[in-house]
């Protein structure tokens, strides 16, 4: 789907001008309501399976990146990757988590799960912090602990409600926040971080889908689809260049409120457009994760104004 904030490069203010701050502002709104509305894009392709449009998604962008590239004239910074062979072989492996992001992302939300895929993006940030004690030995404030242990609550509150394991929130939880650990080791930008991951990938997407039966479903099911499929490089690109934009003029806490637009945005479109179900069990699952979003939110608030006054 989208950067979380916790693999992002820290935020800052180079230029402290108030039209500048609010030129961050809306171009982190757009970005995060790009990520938002993602579900209903995806409904435009529900006739096309999920595979395929992970493929077409992965060369689109591959090509769009491109363009952003040249056109900002950044294909030095991709040219100091490639001779950094520690930094290929993470991005050969964050694609690989990006995939599997992608791929359960589109698949749920084409098979009814838009309210699943939206939990398992609330409780991202929460992985992330667990992922960070567990990787780089971070060690757990009190506040961090009853925030991840609440969403935990609510979690296991549908497992032995409905007796499964929301495993599309929690691969794509999972997924994500490897993805951004991965690309917190690499320190690369956004753009030509993600244009050498499609690069990687690009193979791979492109064989799948000419040797799918009837060369797949380009060109096969109508105008709508085909720019549909092309548009996807679009939609995957533009809401990265709204946030890198976003995140160097605005501090690491307005972008961190920010973030918890795209799913609540997804959570509304699956309960109210799409009317998928959702009964007061999994509501109380979804109120033990806000509870645990809110501290967790108030709590970095909180440290960053103590410790770090300048952000």
């Amino acid at each position: 789907m989208h950067k979380t904030v916790s693999s992002a490069p820290l935020a800052n203010r180079p230029d402290n001008s108030f039209s500048n701050s609010w030129g961050g502002l809306l171009a982190g709104m757009g970005a995060f309501t790009l990520w938002g509305i993602l579900p209903v894009y995806w409904k435009g392709l529900s006739t096309v399976p999920a595979a395929e449009i992970l493929c077409h998604r992965i060369l689109w962008s591959f090509v769009f990146v491109a363009v952003f590239l040249t056109l900002s004239r950044r294909w030095p910074e991709v040219s100091s990757l490639l001779r950094s062979r520690k930094s290929v072989l993470l991005l050969g492996l964050s694609s690989l988590m990006l995939s599997i992001n992608w791929l359960t992302y589109i698949w749920g939300v084409n098979a009814g799960f838009v309210i699943e895929a939206s939990l398992g993006y609330y409780i991202n940030p929460l992985v992330n912090v667990l992922l960070g004690c567990l990787v780089f030995r971070d060690r757990l404030r009190p506040l961090q602990v009853m925030a991840i242990l609440l969403a935990a609550a609510g979690v296991l509150n549908i497992v032995f409600n409905y007796g499964q394991v929301p495993w599309i929130a929690l691969v794509l939880a999972f997924t994500f926040a490897a993805y951004g650990l991965i690309r917190k080791v690499v320190r690369t930008e956004s753009l030509p971080g993600l244009w050498l991951e499609t690069a990687i990938i690009s193979g791979p997407a492109l064989i799948f889908l000419l040797l799918s039966p009837g060369r797949g479903s380009f060109a096969a099911m109508g105008l709508q689809i085909d720019i549909l499929l092309i548009g996807a490089g679009l939609i995957t690109s533009l809401p990265l260049l709204l946030f890198a934009f976003s995140a160097r003029r605005l501090r690491l806490v307005e972008v961190g409120i920010l973030q918890y637009i795209a799913p609540t945005m997804m959570f509304l479109l699956g309960l109210l457009v799409f009317k998928e179900p959702f009964s007061p069990a999994r509501l109380i699952s979804f109120i033990f994760i806000w509870a645990g979003i809110i501290i967790y939110m108030c709590e970095s608030i909180w440290f960053l104004k103590k410790f770090s006054p300048k952000i």
